[in-house]
């Protein structure tokens, strides 16, 4: 069978620092007619799993340990006894979800997942949160952001960027190095593609994102603000 994508979307109120913020979530499946991969089991899980129907949950992989994004995991994996896979730098995160409970699965860069005829490699992108990941899928040509990259640029935590300059480091330096057909479908929003997004980065890192209208810039717009923000445009880089 032919792996494929789909989406279920749900909706609820997320509570950060106190204040409550309605928000509409992606959960993505992967995978064919027999077995599929959950990505971001948000959390409705008789949503997803009536998308999922007969087939198969072999994981429930969470791309930050955000209550919107592993809400719903554990009962979705546990219809099949699926594995719940997360970042371990994001457990703190999942604790304050899941009080009795750990992942089965820590998640490192670079690993892979299988799933049907494709694969989903781990990269990490922290930013929205320490253990933040993506997931590439080559075959699919699809790259699944969490809340790293949006269709309207890198993704917000409450209104706020809690690390920008980690977040624009993983986009620059990890994102936008795939090919520019390659779906960014997040965790809200629609997809849109990396060669879609790629020419606003100069603009992200000079500033734009958090920028108030009617700022002075008294020394005009950087062309290269990594020495002021930190941001490494190779993560590998000293």
């Amino acid at each position: 069978m032919t792996a494929r994508i789909e989406r279920v979307v749900t909706e609820g109120v997320v509570d950060i620092d106190g204040t409550e913020h309605k928000v509409e979530n992606n959960t993505w499946i992967v995978g064919d007619d027999d077995e599929v991969i959950v990505i971001d089991a948000a959390r409705d899980a008789e949503k997803i799993l009536e998308q999922v129907g007969e087939r198969e949950v072999l994981a429930v992989i969470c791309t930050a340990g955000l209550p919107d994004h592993v809400g719903a995991a554990i009962e979705v994996a546990s219809r099949d006894e699926a594995v719940v896979a997360l970042h371990p730098k994001d457990k703190p995160l999942w604790r304050e979800t899941w009080r009795e409970t750990w992942p089965d699965i820590d998640m490192e860069d670079d690993g892979i997942f299988g799933v049907a005829d494709v694969q989903l490699d781990v990269m990490e992108t922290p930013g929205i949160s320490p253990g933040g990941v993506s997931l590439y899928c080559e075959a699919l040509g699809a790259v699944f952001t969490g809340k790293a990259l949006q269709a309207d640029g890198p993704g917000k935590l409450g209104g706020e960027y809690p690390a920008l300059a980690d977040q624009l480091t993983s986009i620059g330096g990890r994102l936008f190095t795939l090919p520019g057909d390659t779906r960014v479908l997040a965790i809200h929003g629609d997809e849109v593609t990396v060669g879609d997004l790629e020419p606003h980065f100069d603009d992200w890192v000079s500033g734009s994102l958090t920028r108030v209208a009617g700022d002075d810039e008294q020394e005009g717009p950087l062309t290269d603000g990594t020495k002021i923000s930190g941001i490494k445009l190779n993560p590998d880089d000293e």
